[in-house]
């Protein structure tokens, strides 16, 4: 008789171990979906990034040709400075983004010295970039470059 009430007494262990593996298997499934998840929203950032890099360095290039080629983009005078915005072709994975070039001039005698600063962003405001009320996928890159001729 002793043998059957020490099994009677131990019958709630096994449902006690069950309940507790699956609250610790339940902890284990959320915390690999919240790592998952937020890798994922990280990548996605960095792709963006990158893109608004590639953006920004396309300005770079498509403003100084300007400048060397026609003499097009900077102001003449010492001091002033100049901004154009262009939209990225539509099509292409650099479609969302925006580009904002400002040129100044700076005369030192016979020289003359460019400042070019791009901003390339996502969400621009007003068509032009940068954005003050971004939201939190909101990505941009600056870029800047002196030149002279």
């Amino acid at each position: 008789m002793k043998a059957i009430r020490t099994y009677s007494r131990e019958r709630g262990v096994s449902l006690v171990a069950a309940i507790f593996l699956v609250v610790v298997l339940a902890f284990l499934a959320v915390a690999i979906v919240t790592v998952t998840s937020t890798q994922q929203a990280g990548f996605a950032l960095d792709v963006q990034g990158t893109r608004a890099y590639l953006a920004a360095r396309s300005g770079i290039e498509w403003g100084m040709h300007r400048q060397l080629r026609s003499n097009a983009l900077c102001p003449a005078a010492s001091g002033a400075s100049s901004t154009s915005n262009f939209a990225m072709p539509a099509n292409t994975t650099l479609s969302p983004y925006t580009v904002t070039v400002t040129c100044t001039t700076t005369v030192l005698g016979a020289l003359k010295r460019y400042r070019m600063r791009v901003v390339a962003c996502n969400q621009p405001a007003a068509g032009a970039c940068p954005n003050a009320n971004n939201s939190a996928d909101y990505v941009q890159r600056i870029m800047q470059v002196d030149f002279g001729d």
